[in-house]
C-alpha cells in the first residue's frame, strides 16, 4: 500500500472550542469503517459529538486516548481507502498496543491532590475507569480521586454513584458566597427510594445555569400577545406548502423585529462595557429524551420564514436524534424558550449568558378580550421576558414586549 491511500483524520470544524476531552474510541486499527461511522466521541460543555468518517476505509493507526484533548486539525487516526486497501486476509489487522501510562500531575508527592473539577486541567484516570464513568453516567470532573496524587480509582466512582456529588465548599469560586454546606439526608430510613442517573445533558448543564441563576440579577416581565390572526395564518400556510410551519418561527421572525429596535436586547456584557452585536443568532430550546438543549438559527435576519421554520425543524430534528455539533449550540444572541406544546401560564426561564435575555413562551388560550364595544373571543399566548438586571431596567424590557406584542399581532407586515 502505497503512503498515498492511507488518509490522516483530524478533528473537523468544531467551532470556538478548543481542548475538548476525547470521551470514547469506537475504532481499533484494523477496523473497517463506512463513511460517516463514527470514530472517536468528543464533549465539550455544551454537547458531546461524533466524529465521522470522512470516507469507507480501513483504520490503520490510533493517534488518540481517551482523555487526550483536541482541537480543530488535531490528528486523530490515520485511515486507508477501502478501494485501495487490501482485505483483511492480505493485511491482517494489528493487535493495538496496549496504552501508555497517562501522566502523573507535576506536583511533589506530599502535596494534597487537586481537585478533579480545577477549572478544567487534566483528569487523571485509567480507560477502564472512564468507561466504567461513561457507563454510570457520571462526571468525572465531580469526583474526587484518592489514588496516587489524586488519580480518580474505581473505588472513587463507586462511591460517587453511591453518595453523589460532595459537597459544595462553602465559598464558591469566584462568587464570594458564604453558603452553608448542602443538607445530607438518608431518605431510605423514611421510605423505599430508587436512585436514578440524570442525563448527561443535565449533568453538563446543571453547572452553568447554577451559575447564570446565581450571577445574572434576574427580572421576568410577563405579557399576552394576540396571535388570532397569526394562528389562522400558519394554518393557512400549512395548508398550502410542505415545509411545516411552527409558532416558534413566528417567534423567531418577531423576535429579530424587535431586537433591531433594541439593540441593548442583543448585548452581552463585558466588564464596564456592552458589546451590541449586529448579527442576530437565536437559540430555542429543544426537547429531547435526554433533556433541553439549545440549537442556534444563525443569522435569522437574513432568512425568510419558511426557510428559518425549514431550519428549526431540521435542528429539532438532529437535537432529538443526539446529532447536533458544537457548531450548531453556539454563538446565539437571544434565545427562545418555548413550551406552548405543554402548557402553563408563565414562568421565569433563565438567562443564558453572556445573552442579557430570554423569552419564555406558553401554551395560547382562548380568552374574553374587550374591544370597545363587547368581549369578543381571541387566541392570546403568554410571553415571559426574563433579563439582565444590571443591563436592562423594566422601563426598557416593558417597551420591548410591548413592541414584540404588536409585531405578532400583525407579523406579516414585519415580513415586508
Amino acid at each position: 500500500m502505497s503512503a498515498t491511500d492511507v488518509i490522516s483524520v483530524e478533528v473537523p470544524d468544531i467551532g470556538d472550542f478548543a481542548d475538548v476531552p476525547v470521551i470514547e474510541i469506537l475504532v481499533a486499527a484494523g477496523d473497517t469503517v463506512g463513511v460517516d461511522d463514527p470514530l472517536v466521541t468528543l464533549e465539550s460543555d455544551k454537547a458531546t459529538m461524533d466524529v465521522p468518517a470522512p470516507f469507507a476505509g480501513i483504520v490503520q493507526e490510533l493517534r488518540v486516548q481517551i482523555g487526550d484533548r483536541v482541537s480543530e486539525g488535531s490528528l486523530l487516526l490515520t485511515l486507508a481507502r477501502s478501494d485501495g486497501a487490501p482485505s483483511a486476509a492480505a493485511a491482517p489487522a494489528a493487535e493495538p498496543e496496549p496504552a501508555a501510562p497517562e501522566p502523573e500531575p507535576a506536583a511533589p508527592a506530599a502535596a494534597p491532590a487537586a481537585p478533579p473539577s480545577n477549572g478544567g486541567g487534566p483528569i487523571y484516570a485509567s480507560p477502564a475507569v472512564r468507561r466504567l464513568a461513561r457507563e454510570r453516567g457520571i462526571d468525572l470532573r465531580q469526583v474526587h480521586g484518592t489514588g496516587r496524587k489524586g488519580r480518580i480509582i474505581k473505588a472513587d466512582v463507586e462511591e460517587f454513584a453511591t453518595k453523589g456529588a460532595p459537597a459544595p465548599a462553602a465559598t464558591a469560586a469566584g462568587l464570594g458566597l458564604d453558603l452553608p454546606p448542602w443538607p445530607t439526608v438518608d431518605f431510605s430510613k423514611f421510605g423505599e427510594i430508587q436512585r436514578v442517573e440524570r442525563s448527561r445533558i443535565q449533568k453538563i448543564s446543571a453547572p452553568n445555569l447554577a451559575r447564570n441563576w446565581v450571577m445574572i440579577p434576574h427580572v421576568t416581565h410577563n405579557d399576552e400577545a394576540d396571535i388570532t390572526d397569526l394562528e389562522a395564518w400558519r394554518k393557512r400556510l400549512n395548508s398550502e406548502q410542505d415545509v411545516k410551519v411552527t409558532m416558534v418561527a413566528f417567534l423567531v421572525v418577531a423576535s429579530v423585529a424587535t431586537l433591531r429596535e433594541f439593540p441593548i436586547f442583543n448585548s452581552s456584557l463585558d466588564g464596564g462595557e456592552l458589546i451590541l452585536k449586529r448579527y442576530y443568532n437565536i437559540g430555542f430550546a429543544a426537547d429531547t429524551p435526554g433533556g433541553l438543549i439549545v440549537p442556534v438559527i444563525k443569522n435569522a435576519d437574513e432568512k425568510g420564514l419558511l426557510e428559518i421554520a425549514g431550519e428549526l425543524g431540521e435542528l429539532s430534528s438532529k437535537a432529538r436524534a443526539g446529532k447536533l455539533g458544537p457548531a450548531d449550540l453556539q454563538g446565539s444572541t437571544f434565545t427562545i424558550s418555548s413550551l406552548g406544546g405543554i402548557g402553563g401560564t408563565s414562568f421565569t426561564p433563565i438567562v443564558n449568558a453572556p445573552e442579557v435575555a430570554i423569552l419564555g413562551v406558553t401554551r395560547a388560550a382562548m380568552k374574553p378580550v374587550w374591544d370597545g364595544a363587547a368581549f369578543v373571543p381571541r387566541l392570546m399566548v403568554p410571553l415571559s421576558l426574563s433579563y439582565d438586571h444590571r443591563v436592562i431596567d423594566g422601563a426598557a424590557a416593558a417597551r420591548f414586549v410591548v413592541h414584540l406584542v404588536r409585531v405578532l399581532s400583525d407579523l406579516r407586515r414585519a415580513l415586508l
